[in-house]
């Protein structure tokens, strides 16, 4: 079988430079221990996590973006790399433990504002194809359907793993036509890109392509506010 290592494709060029390829954990801020016992503590709220490392399957690639970059130019590369991590899930999801799959594209000197945008695309790029995709930001505060805390981020990333169909729609209750795309969805390899860019899927036309990806994304019905 090959792994998600052997399958890493890489880095697009951008505003981001990789600065430490994939692997199992997130790299450490500032030297402590606040990234590892972030996992521990999410892994309590996510049944899936924990086995997930186990059996090599969640990966962490970090990246770094660039000071002064325009938010544009910040957007196109933070899309750019997770493309890349969306099309290694989809690859992985039909293998044997594919279900425990989760690629996190970790974004040094980036914040809420970077991912949102990027986030909002790719949602409904790869919902229809069984894919969910997570946006966590440094210091961010949540709680649970429950009302329970979240474990605070202590770095910013996006998270892309295969859709749980019984308990994942529920998590979509804003966008309720995303969430009965995700129920019903049918991956068959198509190309995401193609219908919106007319061209394959790649790091490059992601790149290329992000302000003709983020005015169909803008079109796209808003959520819903509860």
């Amino acid at each position: 079988m090959t792994s998600p290592t052997h399958l890493e494709p890489r880095p697009p060029a951008g505003a981001l430079r990789i600065v430490r390829p994939r692997a199992t954990m997130p790299p450490a801020p500032e030297g402590g221990d606040a990234a590892a016992v972030y996992v521990e503590a999410t892994a309590a709220h996510c049944p899936y996590l924990a086995p997930s490392i186990q059996h090599d399957l969640t990966g962490w690639t970090t990246y770094r973006l660039a000071p002064g970059t325009r938010l544009l130019d910040a957007e196109a590369a933070v899309f750019a790399a997770a493309v890349q991590a969306a099309e290694v899930v989809r690859v992985l999801a039909s293998r044997p433990r594919g279900h425990l799959v989760c690629e996190n594209v970790l974004v040094l000197g980036a914040g809420r504002r970077h991912l949102d945008w990027p986030h909002w695309a790719l949602k409904n790029l790869y919902g229809p194809v069984g894919l969910m995709v997570g946006k966590f930001w440094e210091g961010e505060t949540d709680t649970n359907r429950h009302g329970r805390p979240l474990p605070v981020p202590p770095l910013t990333f996006l998270s892309l793993r295969p859709a749980v169909r019984p308990r994942d729609p529920r998590f979509l209750n804003t966008t309720p036509e995303l969430a009965a795309a995700v129920t019903t969805a049918d991956d068959g390899g198509r190309d995401v890109l193609a219908a919106v860019t007319n061209v394959r899927t790649t790091a490059t036309a992601a790149l290329t392509h992000w302000p003709a990806v983020r005015a169909w994304a803008a079109a796209l019905p808003e959520e819903v506010t509860t």
